[in-house]
């Protein structure tokens, strides 16, 4: 496993070099009044438009191909809630809780996730474009197979992600905390890395192209990267 541990220098701050990478593009979420979910349970293919879930708790419901859109989840348990293939688009989930919740292959665009709770994440081959995940912690969140564009990680904790042949477009890790990222398989382009106060890849670090990270993140890498390429260092 490689650690690394940044300054807490931000995607957006100044030095030379910085602009050469992409910044990602961040959700503009403007919610209408939203009208509260009085619905009782989620329904496979369902539609909600326009809806607040609060203090719901959706544990073990199959909402798969679920389309939810304007809609504002607040403080709501997932614990095993069904929602392969759905769609999130323009909403706002806000202290979300749960255990192996299940996105895999679902759509988020223009989407905030603030201070989750969540662990065992299932997003295999999901699509994430413009989204925000800042606070919280996220435990074995599983990215597999996913395409990520526009996406901000910033102040929040990830144990153990899996991004084992994600692509990953105009991606920032912000002020955050990256531990054991499975990395084997990735495709890179425009990630910074840079602004990750704790940085460890436990696998594929020999995917790294097409990655940004800064000057210590390189010195503490260069052991096990000169151990990867065969070269010998001695004094």
């Amino acid at each position: 496993m490689v650690r690394s541990a940044a300054g807490g220098r931000g995607a957006g701050g100044t030095g030379a070099g910085r602009t050469r990478v992409k910044a990602a593009r961040r959700p503009e979420i403007r919610l209408p009044a939203l009208e509260p979910f009085t619905g009782g349970g989620l329904e496979p293919d369902g539609d909600y438009d326009g809806l607040e879930f609060r203090e719901a708790d959706l544990a073990g419901q199959d909402g798969s191909g679920a389309r939810f859109l304007d809609c504002a989840l607040t403080e709501c348990a997932l614990d095993e809630v069904g929602l392969r293939h759905a769609s999130v688009l323009d909403s706002v989930l806000t202290g979300a809780r749960g255990v192996g919740t299940d996105l895999a292959e679902a759509t988020l665009r223009d989407v905030e996730l603030v201070e989750a709770r969540l662990g065992g994440t299932q997003m295999h081959a999901a699509v994430l474009e413009r989204v925000l995940i800042r606070g919280g912690k996220i435990d074995y969140l599983n990215l597999r197979m996913a395409r990520l564009r526009d996406v901000v990680f910033e102040g929040c904790v990830l144990v153990e992600p899996d991004f084992g042949g994600a692509r990953l477009e105009r991606v920032e890790f912000v002020d955050c905390a990256l531990k054991g990222a499975d990395l084997h398989a990735a495709t890179l382009k425009d990630v910074d890395l840079r602004g990750a106060v704790t940085l460890e890849i436990s696998r594929g670090l020999d995917r790294l192209a097409g990655a940004v990270i800064s000057t210590g993140q390189l010195l503490d890498l260069a052991p096990v990267l000169a151990m990867q390429w065969g070269i010998r260092v001695e004094d």
